[in-house]
């Protein structure tokens, strides 16, 4: 009995929260991109990453997801390097899922004023929950 409860009370130290950066640890500043020279002529752009993390603004703990970005550019085109670091400043950022990929979508919009785009980020399993959000933006 004294090693169940031994174990118990272990298992409640587990209880505990993981510091979090705040959402304006964001970095959309290093957001760039260049001119797209085939103006007029659609062309859809897809990019993804099986690495997108952010973590759970209540407790700290860490949510993977793959992103996956498509977009049909108007006058300018993301520029991929920049938008790997404006992705790795989520790390250890709180944010719930559903406001990742908003924001995420309002950044992209910002930088590079799209005639369309969508963002859709498709989490790992956590907790038996399987969750998956689309945002899209229509010029």
């Amino acid at each position: 009995m004294a090693a169940i409860d031994t174990l118990q009370k272990k298992y409640r130290s587990l209880d505990k929260r993981f510091e979090t950066k705040p959402e304006s640890a964001v970095d959309e500043e290093c957001l760039m991109a260049f001119d797209y020279e085939y103006a007029g002529q659609e062309a859809e752009i897809v990019v993804d990453s099986p690495e997108f993390t952010a973590v759970c603004p209540w407790t700290g703990l860490p949510d993977f997801g793959t992103l996956t970005i498509k977009y049909v550019p108007d006058q300018l085109c993301l520029e991929l390097k920049s938008l790997k670091y404006y992705l790795l400043s989520y790390t250890s950022v709180g944010i719930v899922q559903e406001h990742a990929a908003n924001r995420i979508l309002k950044d992209l919009v910002d930088a590079c004023r799209p005639l369309r785009m969508e963002v859709h980020l498709d989490y790992n399993v956590r907790g038996g929950l399987h969750t998956t959000v689309t945002v899209r933006h229509q010029k």
